[in-house]
C-alpha cells in the first residue's frame, strides 16, 4: 500500500493526467461541427499578382501581400463607409473592375436554385470613396463589370440590363423576358443544374459588346410541388391552404428550351442574332469572347451530348464557322466546358478531353489545328489550372499517382520540362496568383486535416496559412478508428478500390455488422485520400464497421472505366456494390447476415436497386433517390442514357420501381417534399408499386425541404433517425 501511495503521489506531482478519450457523438457530426477543418477561403489575387484580397467578417475587404502576409490596407470597410442612405448589414460577395478602381458588392442574397440568386448590388468607387446602389428598381442577378469598369450588366425579371456608371443611367437590353417562358442572359433550371453555371452572357474584351444566350422555355412542361407552412422559413400564408411552386423542368425525352445566341452592340444599341444553324434541339452551354475583336466563341452540343462544336462567330455579320469538333461514341462530360480557354496570344486555345482514352490537355490553333498533346499517360487530368505565357507552362491537377489521390503539376508547352508541386500524398489543390508567381496549396489526407500553405512559383513553401492545430488537438481527445484503404477483384475480374472504418476496440475474433456507404454516380468518387471524420466514426463507436467502394462508372480511372455504364445506368454499379458486399461478408470479422447499404440521390437509387437484385443486404436506406430515370431531367439523364424513346430497356431494366417484386431486406425511404432536383414523385410512385406488390417498407418525408434536406434541426433529426433505424434493423 505504501508503494502504491508513493506512485500515486509521483504521478500527481508530475502533472501527468490519464484522461479517458471521448467517443464521437452524432451531435459532433450533425450539429457541433466538432471535426470541421478550418480553411482559407475567398482569396482573390489582384492584377499585379503580388497582392491578394479577402473578405473578413462580411465587413471588410482587406489587401495583403503574398510574400509576407502583411496587411497592406483596408480596401473597403463597411462600418466606415456606411454613412449614407444604404443600410447594408453584411457583404456576401464582391468583384473588382479590370483596373481595380471600383468594387461591385452584393448583399441580401435570395438563393433560387443551386447557383442562382437575387441580391442587392452596390458599386464602390475607391478613388472617390463613393458607394451607390447599382439599381433602385428591384434586386438583380449575375451583375458583372465591363472590362473597362465603366458599365455593369445584370439580369432582372429575365431581361438583360446595362448600367452606365459614369452617367448613372440604366437601360434594358432585352424586353421580352417572362417567368417560365423567356430568359435572357441567364440559364434555365436544367442548364444551371447540369451544366454548372448561372451566367449566360459575356463581355467583349474591348467593352463594346455583350453576347448572351436567350432561352425560350415556353414549350417546356411545368413541374409543380406543394408548399406548406412548416418552418425555416415559416410560410404563414399557407397555414390553412398549401401553396404551390411551379417551374419549367424538362424530363428525359421531353422538350428542352430552344436557345439562340445574340450580340448587343453598346454604341449602336443594336442586337444581332448569330447563325448557329437550323437544328433547334441542341445545347449552347457556354458563350465566350475570343481575344480578337468581333469574334465570339460558341460551344454547341447536340442533344446526345456526344458531338461538341466550337464555333467562332463574326459579331458584325452573325456568320459562324466551326473550327473544332470533338466526337465521342458515348458522351462528352460537362467538365470540358470551363476547360476550353482562349489564350492571351490570340492564336491558340486549350481543350481538355479524352481523345486517347484518358483526360488530357491539348493545344490548338484558333483555326482548330492541333499543335500537340500537352499531357500524356494512363491517368486523368482532373482540373486545368491555367497557362503562364511568359514561362510557357501549363498548370493542372491530376490523379497520376493513384486514382485515390490528387497532385498538382506544371509542364512546358513543348513537354520537355515539368514540375511536380505536391510533396505530400493525399488530395492537393492549388490556386495560383495572377502571373503564377505564387500559389496557395490545400492539402488533406485521412490523417491530416486541411493544411493551407503559400508557395512560390518553384514550389518552395513560404509560410503556413492554416495548420488546423486546434482541430488536431481536439481530435486527439477522441477515439478515432483509422480509415483503411483496400482493393479487391470482382468475379468479372474488375479491380475496385474501397475504404473501411472498423469498430472501436476492434477484435478480429468477433464478427461485426457492416454498413456500406456509397454514391456511385458517373465520374464521382468517394474513395479518396482526404480528411473526413463523419457519420462512420459515430457508427464505429456503436460497434459497426463502415465501408465504401467506388464501382465502375466512377472517376479518375480513364474513359473506359468511367463510361462503361453508358445506356444502362445502375447495372454495373449495383453489380459491383453487391460484389463488394459479398467480399466484405467473406472477411473473418464480418457478419455476412448483417450487411446494410445506404446512399443519397444517385446513392439512394443504388441502395434501392441493390435490395431488389440481391438478398445479401439486410437493410437499405435511400435518401432522395431516383427510382426511375424517366422522372429525371433531360440533360443529365440523356447524357448517360439517351432518350427513353431510343433506349427503353436501358431505363426500365435498372429502375428500382420496376423490380419491386424482388425486394428483400428492410427498405427505408426518405425524401424532401420540395425537392426541385430529384422530385418527391420518385418516392411516391415507388411507394405505390411497393404497396401493390405487398412489400413492407418504411418512409419519412420532410416538408418543404429540397434535395439537400437541411434547415433548423432537420439534418440532426435525419441522421438520428437513420442511426436508430440501423440500430433496430441491422
Amino acid at each position: 500500500m505504501r508503494h502504491l501511495s508513493i506512485l500515486l503521489a509521483l504521478i500527481l506531482m508530475s502533472g501527468t493526467v490519464f484522461a479517458q478519450k471521448q467517443t464521437v457523438s452524432l451531435e459532433d457530426i450533425t450539429a457541433k461541427g466538432t471535426f470541421y477543418a478550418r480553411s482559407v477561403r475567398g482569396v482573390r489575387s489582384m492584377a499585379d499578382g503580388i497582392h491578394y484580397t479577402t473578405l473578413e467578417d462580411g465587413k471588410r475587404i482587406v489587401k495583403y501581400q503574398y510574400s509576407t502576409g502583411k496587411k497592406v490596407a483596408d480596401v473597403f470597410d463597411l462600418e466606415k463607409e456606411m454613412k449614407g442612405e444604404y443600410d447594408i448589414k453584411r457583404i456576401e460577395g464582391y468583384e473588382f473592375n479590370g483596373n481595380e478602381t471600383k468594387i461591385l458588392i452584393y448583399t441580401n442574397a435570395e438563393y433560387i436554385y443551386r447557383h442562382s440568386f437575387k441580391a442587392d448590388y452596390y458599386v464602390y468607387d475607391i478613388q472617390y470613396n463613393e458607394l451607390n446602389a447599382l439599381s433602385k428598381d428591384g434586386k438583380q442577378q449575375i451583375a458583372s463589370f465591363s472590362p473597362n469598369g465603366e458599365m455593369v450588366a445584370f439580369v432582372r425579371n429575365n431581361d438583360l440590363h446595362l448600367a452606365k456608371l459614369k452617367f448613372g443611367t440604366e437601360s434594358a437590353i432585352t424586353s421580352d423576358g417572362e417567368y417560365n417562358s423567356i430568359i435572357n442572359g441567364m440559364p434555365d433550371w436544367v442548364y444551371e443544374e447540369e451544366f454548372g453555371y448561372n451566367k449566360a452572357y459575356d463581355w467583349s474584351a474591348d467593352s463594346k459588346e455583350i453576347a448572351f444566350v436567350r432561352f425560350d422555355e415556353s414549350k417546356v412542361k411545368e413541374f409543380a410541388f406543394p408548399i406548406y407552412q412548416a418552418s425555416f422559413p415559416n410560410n404563414e400564408e399557407y397555414s390553412l391552404y398549401p401553396g404551390q411552386y411551379k417551374f419549367k423542368y424538362p424530363k428525359a425525352g421531353q422538350d428542352n428550351s430552344i436557345v439562340s445566341v445574340h450580340v448587343y452592340n453598346i454604341k449602336n444599341r443594336t442586337t444581332k442574332t448569330m447563325d448557329i444553324g437550323q437544328e433547334k434541339d441542341i445545347y449552347i452551354p457556354r458563350v465566350r469572347f475570343t481575344k480578337e475583336e468581333g469574334k465570339l466563341g460558341i460551344i454547341k452540343l447536340n442533344r446526345h451530348q456526344n458531338f461538341l462544336e466550337l464555333m467562332i462567330a463574326n459579331t458584325n455579320s452573325g456568320v459562324c464557322n466551326t473550327v473544332f469538333t470533338d466526337r465521342n461514341e458515348r458522351y462528352i462530360e460537362q467538365d470540358v466546358l470551363d476547360n476550353l480557354q482562349f489564350l492571351d496570344d490570340g492564336k491558340h486555345f486549350v481543350y481538355v478531353g479524352e481523345m486517347d482514352g484518358y483526360n488530357h490537355i491539348y493545344l490548338y490553333t484558333m483555326a482548330g489545328r492541333q499543335v500537340r498533346q500537352i499531357t500524356k499517360g494512363e491517368w486523368d487530368v482532373t482540373d486545368y489550372l491555367g497557362y503562364n505565357s511568359k514561362t510557357r507552362m501549363f498548370y493542372y491537377q491530376a490523379a497520376a499517382k493513384s486514382p485515390m489521390q490528387r497532385e498538382v503539376y506544371a509542364v512546358r508547352n513543348d513537354g520537355k520540362k515539368s514540375i511536380a508541386f505536391s510533396t505530400v500524398d493525399g488530395t492537393n489543390k492549388a490556386v495560383f496568383s495572377n502571373g503564377f508567381k505564387y500559389y496557395i496549396n490545400y492539402l488533406s489526407n485521412t490523417t491530416t486535416p486541411t493544411q493551407v500553405t503559400l508557395h512560390d512559383s518553384k514550389g518552395k513553401q513560404i509560410r503556413v496559412l492554416e495548420d488546423n492545430k486546434a482541430l488536431k488537438e481536439r481530435v486527439a481527445k477522441f477515439e478515432i478508428s483509422p480509415k483503411e484503404f483496400f482493393s479487391f477483384k470482382t468475379s468479372e475480374g474488375v479491380d475496385l478500390n474501397g475504404w473501411m472504418v472498423k469498430p472501436l476496440n476492434f477484435d478480429a475474433s468477433k464478427k461485426y455488422p457492416v454498413l456500406m456507404v456509397q454514391y456511385s454516380g458517373p465520374n464521382s468518387q468517394q474513395v479518396l485520400d482526404n480528411w473526413r471524420i463523419g457519420w462512420e466514426q459515430y457508427l464505429a463507436a456503436e460497434g459497426y464497421m463502415v465501408a465504401c467502394v467506388d464501382p465502375r462508372g466512377t472517376g479518375a480511372r480513364g474513359e473506359e472505366f468511367r463510361k462503361c455504364t453508358y445506356r444502362k445506368l445502375g447495372k454495373f454499379e449495383s453489380d459491383d456494390q453487391i460484389e463488394a458486399a459479398k467480399y466484405l461478408g467473406g472477411l473473418d470479422y464480418v457478419d455476412a447476415e448483417r450487411i446494410g447499404i445506404w446512399g443519397w440521390s444517385y446513392g439512394g437509387f443504388m441502395s434501392s436497386l441493390c435490395l431488389s437484385k440481391s438478398d445479401v443486404f439486410k437493410v437499405g436506406i435511400a435518401v432522395a433517390p431516383v427510382t426511375n430515370w424517366r422522372y429525371y431531367d433531360s440533360v443529365y439523364t440523356e447524357r448517360y442514357m439517351r432518350k427513353p424513346q431510343e433506349n427503353a430497356s436501358g431505363y426500365d431494366d435498372n429502375s428500382p420501381i420496376n423490380h419491386v417484386d424482388n425486394l428483400s431486406g428492410r427498405l427505408f425511404l426518405i425524401h424532401g417534399t420540395a425537392d426541385d432536383n430529384v422530385h418527391f414523385q420518385n418516392v411516391m410512385e415507388y411507394v405505390d408499386r411497393l404497396v401493390q406488390a405487398g412489400k413492407q417498407f418504411d418512409m419519412f418525408a420532410y416538408p418543404n425541404r429540397n434535395h439537400s434536406i437541411y434547415g433548423g434541426n432537420v439534418r440532426n433529426h435525419l441522421y438520428r433517425m437513420k442511426a436508430d433505424y440501423i440500430f433496430r434493423n441491422l
